[in-house]
């Protein structure tokens, strides 16, 4: 174990999901309340949002609140007649072909983005401290240019900052899940690039990657922070596991163990190994 000295680097512990259902929501909150979170991303096209937004919003002043753009799997807000016919959202991949076969409807997603910020606003009183996007959306063509044209619009970026999915390669390399780290690096590199240009803050570093179905967050935590630096932001996805949640989602079961690694006791003491703390809402990006 190497021990690090000096000022430790902010870890940004960024939880996804909140409102995806009560239990999820519920774990979430359990972690920011004992200091395991900077930050959560809330789904509030979800119906449980209207419901968990009030216990989130004294959490607001602890840990950073955002926005998870949703346009997968769930019940958009409006209707969208071309890209969710049915009423429900396609799935990750039909999305991806879309977007870059040049076939996705720009004002469709366009105005479920203003949906979905709407119902942010409404429900917690304020806007969010990030953007982001549920299955890294944001990132892709057509759906980025919209992101960017809500910060134009509405988003002060002095006081909302943007989710950076990017990192250097050589990092990527040293963390597990490295093939799906550098291909969701390569989409998001054209929205890093205009976040900058148009001086929107960002993250510094991202991880998160890992075969969530054969191994555990705990057993691969330090893998996934090397050759990080401060401001680098982790991607959780913890919680407790309800029949909502099975009901929508096909990751249930590892949410608790995520959860389970997030709250252990020896948490602070692994990252302070590695020389990092957990950074606080206010310390974020």
């Amino acid at each position: 174990m190497i021990l690090h000295s000096g000022q430790p680097r902010q870890l940004v512990i960024c939880a996804d999901d909140y409102a995806i259902s009560p239990a999820v929501s519920a774990g979430i909150r359990e972690l920011a309340v004992a200091g395991r979170l900077s930050a959560t991303g809330v789904m509030s096209c979800m119906p449980a949002w209207a419901d968990e937004a009030p216990a989130l919003r004294p959490l607001g002043a602890a840990i950073a609140v955002g926005l998870h753009v949703t346009l997968t799997d769930q019940r958009p807000l409006g209707a969208m007649p071309r890209l969710a016919p049915d009423g429900r959202l396609p799935g990750i991949g039909r999305l991806f072909k879309l977007s870059f076969g040049f076939g996705l409807p720009k004002e469709e997603v366009a105005a479920e983005l203003e949906r979905q910020l709407d119902a942010f606003e409404a429900n917690f009183g304020r806007s969010p401290d990030f953007i982001d996007g549920h299955q890294h959306v944001h990132l892709l063509p057509g759906v980025r240019q919209a992101i960017l044209a809500l910060f134009e619009r509405r988003l002060d970026a002095r006081h909302v900052w943007l989710r950076d999915c990017t990192d250097r390669p050589s990092a990527i390399l040293k963390r597990g899940g490295a093939f799906k780290a550098g291909v969701i690096a390569a989409v998001g590199r054209p929205l890093s690039k205009a976040a900058r240009a148009r001086k929107i803050a960002m993250n510094r570093g991202f991880s998160g990657f890992y075969d969530i179905r054969r191994q555990s967050l705990g057993a691969v935590l330090e893998g996934m922070l090397a050759d990080a630096g401060d401001g680098h932001l982790l991607m959780v996805h913890p919680g407790h596991v309800d029949e909502a949640l099975r009901a929508c989602d096909s990751l249930t079961d590892p949410r608790q163990s995520e959860w389970e690694t997030l709250m252990a006791p020896d948490l602070p003491g692994r990252l302070a190994a590695q020389g990092f703390a957990i950074a606080s809402g206010d310390a974020c990006p």
